[in-house]
């Protein structure tokens, strides 16, 4: 197969994108950059040929990999925009700044004004986050990039607004729609089971004996956090139905994401799914013990905390990232929330979630993440960021058969922590509730494994409500097939949900 280019590449790492992509032929090799003008910013098929050299090289990027010249570029690329983290080593956060890191921000803009053109700091401060330790500016010239990296008490300059999916993106919004579906899907009556009210219970929840745990519990009183797309206001059962059966549960709906492509937007676009895989994602972790004749979820008397932070599950623009931020920010607050689920991500690592990661693992949250999904040719990747951090739980989906093999869009690697079977031999998957009222959604890759590692950890917790978050991944982890032992490509592997609750 042809070679394509990174924006075509990673485009489609994460869960099935929904556009059409083409090849791009680059015809600048990563060698012509060194000899290009220094004063002129590289195009973007020079900076994605820097990049893909080093994915190609080292399977990794990183922007501290990158040189001056190429940040800057990068920078010029994305409206100025430059995020700087700033702070000693692993100083993510701070409830309370103090006056030596208002004193390094100081610092950080007086340079940015001594290397520039621009005459205030209102000309170039574009957000100061009040509690991560990262601050938003405008940054125009390459003498600046090179000041601000010899500033040792900077942790990260990174190009935010820079996007390398131009090709996945819809050529009418120019908006990408990956892991997007709104679909009704017709599942064959060998995918479910039912229960005494005649609730659907997926194929794969027999694999985990997940029917078998909710003996023991089912979630009661465990709040599990959501930061994808948001929820389908046409999906009753995840909106007005969701406490039908249990009184005193409670799904809640927020949104930190701007629809904007202006950095200096700031009105947000409500709760609401507009894509169709937070309502799957959410659907799957909490979707309640119906008597409609629906999909049930895992842990289907949890409560559930929905934050629509992204526009679909690559998290490749500023509001995106900064959404997502928000959205862990505010979870990681809330005492009644003790699981978060990320079936989302990107590539490599980005500065920001990084920081509002650290700071809701800090306040105790167990976080899930997907380990990647792709098309075929691009499962040479590995575990893609946030899953990437040791802070998070990182989950991949498997297929169904006596020995394990990943799922065909899955990623694996040595990051991987657990694993779920969610992919028959006749290729069909998880089935959830639908986007729309009576409907069902077929729901596949690491981000259904994620959400259902994530409702069998609400399961766990329920039934002892006294633990901690390394109890609770204790425990998961020795009702794994591989327990005491780990797997270099799945980790601990499949879950048995009894166990999980039981005990041994």
């Amino acid at each position: 197969m042809k070679k394509t280019t990174l924006s075509v590449l990673t485009a489609v790492l994460l869960l099935f994108a929904s556009c059409t992509y083409e090849e791009v032929n680059d015809q600048t090799s990563p060698e012509a950059i060194d000899v290009v003008d220094q004063d002129k910013p590289l195009s973007i098929d020079q900076i994605n040929s820097a990049i893909q050299e080093k994915l190609d090289s080292k399977g990794s990027f990183d922007w501290t990999e990158a040189s001056d010249h190429l940040l800057w570029s990068a920078t010029q690329h994305s409206n100025n925009l430059l995020t700087v983290g700033y702070g000693e080593n692993g100083e993510s956060f701070s409830t309370a700044k103090g006056q030596a890191l208002e004193n390094i921000k100081s610092e950080i803009l007086n340079t940015i004004l001594r290397t520039s053109t621009s005459k205030s700091t209102e000309d170039i401060l574009i957000y100061d986050d009040e509690i991560l330790n990262y601050i938003d500016v405008t940054v125009t010239t390459l003498e600046s990039i090179t000041a601000l990296r010899q500033n040792e008490q900077i942790r990260y300059l990174e190009p935010e607004g820079y996007r390398f999916f131009t090709l996945a993106q819809n050529p009418e919004t120019g908006r990408s729609s990956a892991g997007c579906s709104q679909s009704n899907v017709n599942i064959p009556s060998a995918d479910y089971g039912t229960n005494a009210n005649g609730a659907k219970i997926p194929w794969n929840y027999y694999d985990h004996k997940i029917d078998q745990a909710w003996a023991y519990s089912t979630g009661r009183g465990i709040g599990v956090g959501v930061i994808d797309t948001g929820l389908s206001p046409n999906q009753p059962l995840l909106g007005s139905r969701f406490d039908d059966f249990y009184s005193g549960r409670y799904v809640q709906k927020y949104g930190t994401y701007v629809d904007s492509f202006w950095w200096w937007s700031t009105k947000t676009d409500g709760p609401n799914d507009r894509c169709g895989h937070g309502t799957s994602a959410s659907a799957a972790i909490a979707a309640p013990n119906n008597n409609t004749g629906d999909f049930l979820g895992v842990a289907y008397e949890s409560n559930l905390i929905s934050y629509r932070g992204t526009s679909d599950v690559v998290l490749e623009g500023y509001h995106e990232r900064k959404g997502v931020a928000n959205a862990l920010k505010a979870l990681g607050n809330r005492s009644d929330v003790k699981i978060i689920s990320m079936s989302i991500g990107y590539p490599w690592s980005i500065g920001r979630i990084k920081d509002a990661l650290r700071y809701a693992h800090s306040r105790g949250k167990m976080i899930f993440a997907a380990g990647g999904t792709s098309t075929n040719f691009t499962n040479w990747y590995g575990v893609i960021f946030p899953a990437t951090m040791s802070e998070t739980v990182a989950v991949t989906g498997v297929e169904e058969r006596a020995q394990y093999d990943r799922c065909d869009i899955c990623h694996d690697g040595s990051k991987i922590d657990f694993t779920i079977i969610m992919e028959r031999s006749n290729n069909n998957h998880q089935p959830v509730v639908g986007f729309n009222n009576g409907e069902s959604s077929s729901f596949g890759g690491s981000s259904t494994a994620t959400a259902t590692t994530a409702g069998i950890a609400a399961l766990v917790w329920a039934k002892n409500p006294s633990w901690n978050r390394g109890q609770v991944l204790q425990r998961l982890k020795e009702s794994g097939d591989f327990y005491p032992n780990r797997s270099s490509r799945y980790g601990y592997g499949n879950i048995d949900a009894l166990k999980a609750v039981r005990g041994f």
